[in-house]
């Protein structure tokens, strides 16, 4: 059986969906906080339970059976993640998994200037640690951040930000695919795969090239010094915490840790993965 942690959320409600093109749903699993947000899965055949990282032994029963399971990461960070992440690894141990496929990400380095990256580094220290066989997704950023440091500029016109550097945006549907072709072909990659990314990295300067093509209007492009971003978003209500790991993905790409773009993508989903024009363009038509 093939079990999903975090199945109704962004990236693993679409893998599941993926999945089950490929494969029986009786051959499905899913590990969710709360069973009823996913009865429409327990509905069409998938093997729904409670599984909480705060709650191991809820895991190991979550995990029964698995011969793969896909760890997708938490949306925490530092200890907090790492923690949660030792806590599920030893579940799966533990109930006899077969394979982890855990979603790391492209520039997942123990040096990284951000630090959920530091985190997927450390969570694969984790996975090789096991001797268990495993898989690390290094999925492209997603372009749902992207998207979301973007959304001012569709009112004020200008794209206000600290310097950047280009960054290899991704599409959840894509990366969704991807993982979904990996775990229907067991084996497939031992350890981290190459970076699964969109076609081409992008600059900052040129993503409001493409928002002035999508929109038909001049979107300017400014570049906002890092201290007064940073006080920005405290103003609008971040916690420093979160404004500064807002930052940190600034300095991260003008380090050259999201530039890759690499081939496997295409090749696992059998097409030319979006781009983020048209990611852009799909998003500010809604």
């Amino acid at each position: 059986m093939i079990i999903v942690t975090g199945a109704t959320g962004k990236l693993g409600r679409r893998t599941v969906e993926r999945l089950l093109e490929r494969v029986p749903a009786d051959r499905v699993g899913v590990s969710v906080r709360d069973p009823r947000t996913a009865k429409d899965l327990a509905d069409r055949g998938v093997r729904v339970r409670q599984g909480s990282f705060d709650d191991p032994a809820s895991l190991v029963h979550a995990f029964e059976g698995a011969e793969q399971l896909l760890l997708v990461s938490l949306d925490r960070t530092g200890e907090e993640c790492v923690s949660g992440h030792r806590a599920a690894i030893d579940a799966a141990v533990q109930a006899g998994a077969g394979r982890i496929l855990y979603t790391s990400q492209m520039g997942a380095a123990h040096d990284s200037r951000f630090q959920p990256c530091r985190d997927h580094a450390a969570t694969e220290d984790l996975l090789r640690a096991t001797g268990l066989p495993w898989t690390a997704l290094r999925n492209g950023f997603y372009a749902a951040s992207a998207l979301q440091f973007l959304e001012s500029a569709r009112h004020t016109g200008d794209i206000a930000l600290p310097a950047d550097g280009p960054v290899a945006w991704t599409g959840h549907d894509d990366l969704a695919e991807a993982a979904a072709v990996i775990l229907a072909d067991e084996g497939r990659f031992e350890g981290p795969t190459p970076p699964l990314t969109g076609p081409v990295a992008l600059d900052f300067d040129t993503v409001a090239e493409l928002a002035s093509q999508v929109t038909g209007r001049p979107i300017t492009r400014t570049v906002v010094p890092g201290d007064v971003f940073r006080e920005q978003a405290l103003a609008h209500g971040a916690p420093a915490p979160v404004a500064d790991l807002m930052l940190s993905i600034f300095a991260a790409a003008r380090n050259g840790e999201f530039t890759a773009v690499d081939p496997t993508m295409a090749e696992l989903i059998g097409r030319e993965p979006a781009t983020f024009g048209a990611l852009l363009e799909r998003a500010w038509a809604e």
